[in-house]
């Protein structure tokens, strides 16, 4: 008897495009005589609908191939696994795994704490301060209407006005900074700033995307990511480099600007891969993770001292994704990932 997958992507996030061209490439590479596959989209008002088509997803206005579920409990219910392909909030935050909990039924990737911890990126920082893993000098603010809060590293806040995160700002890290939203995957809502003027209009920015805001000292060197697959027992990919065509890896620039490369394996030492790839998996089992994360780094030019950047628990699956490239690169190909995945989430 074949095994029924709920393969969910879409979602209420920016990122409900990526995720369809996720969900497009994990369809072609299921093996169809081992599962029943039953695509689920839930668009970005938040209506779940049933996909009618098992060759090519193309999400359109009229929704032609679709028809809504009435009563998604239910149907959920009569999936054996689900195999959420859900990029950013509401799919890779917790809310959904918390859903999938609720309904007591198997699903592919972290848990609830995993996924919400590892989206978060200010309360990331905790838990990889706490496990001393190393970061780049950063920043961590809250903005309320027209006014911002400093947060101090034992959470105190003070109210600052935006001329005075800019300050303390260059005051304690300068520039160039990214200036990041906590909430957010795929870069959006992130940009580097060179000076006060460019910082002030990108915390503004940022702001418009999640209320918690990051700023961190840009690291002068290789943008590295490694990928773990596991539950108890992890395994870490080999480390892969990113050259991003843009001055750094946004989401145009990973989606759009085709002179955007990636280099598999990395162009780094033997000695420095193995560290990241040990890094790698102790970050994965910090937040709790469960199944399968990218994590990223940087390797610091003059130094090559090794800075975590943050750790994503649903990485994209799409043909130019890193994650399942990384495996293939160690032997794993992208069905067998699969077929892993699966049974991680059976376990």
């Amino acid at each position: 008897m074949k095994t029924k997958i709920g393969l969910i992507f879409g979602g209420m996030s920016t990122e409900n495009e990526v995720s369809v061209m996720s969900a497009n490439s994990v369809l072609k590479n299921l093996d169809k005589d081992k599962y029943e596959i039953y695509p689920i989209y839930i668009s970005k008002s938040g209506e779940w609908y049933t996909y009618n088509q098992l060759d090519n997803i193309e999400i359109k206005e009229t929704m032609d191939n679709t028809s809504k579920i009435d009563n998604i409990m239910e149907y959920l219910q009569n999936m054996d696994v689900l195999f959420p392909v859900l990029h950013g909030l509401y799919g890779e935050d917790g809310t959904i795994q918390g859903l999938f909990e609720i309904l007591k039924k198997p699903y592919v990737g972290c848990g609830v704490l995993a996924s919400s911890l590892g989206m978060d990126k200010a309360y990331t920082k905790v838990i990889f301060d706490k496990a001393s893993i190393h970061q780049a000098p950063y920043i961590y603010l809250k903005k309320y209407k027209d006014t911002y809060a400093y947060i101090d590293r034992e959470f105190n806040e003070k109210k600052i006005t935006l001329e005075e995160c800019a300050d303390i700002i260059a005051k304690e890290i300068g520039f160039p900074a990214f200036v990041k939203p906590s909430n957010s995957g795929s870069s959006v809502g992130i940009n580097k700033a060179k000076n006060k003027e460019e910082l002030k209009e990108y915390l503004q920015y940022a702001g418009k995307f999640d209320n918690k805001i990051l700023v961190e000292k840009a690291i002068n060197g290789q943008e590295v990511e490694c990928a773990v697959l596991g539950n108890e027992e992890v395994i870490a990919s080999c480390v892969g480099e990113i050259k991003s065509a843009d001055e750094f890896y946004s989401y145009d620039s990973k989606y759009q600007n085709e002179n955007s490369k990636t280099l598999i394996p990395a162009n780094i030492d033997e000695k420095i891969s193995d560290e990241i790839r040990n890094l790698a998996i102790k970050a994965f089992k910090a937040i709790d993770g469960k199944g399968l994360s990218r994590v990223d780094f940087f390797v610091e030019a003059d130094t090559n001292k090794i800075y975590i950047n943050e750790i994503n628990t649903l990485p994209g699956f799409t043909k130019i994704s890193m994650y399942p490239k990384l495996f293939e690169a160690v032997g794993i190909k992208y069905n067998e990932l699969l077929d892993k995945l699966i049974t991680l989430a059976q376990e």
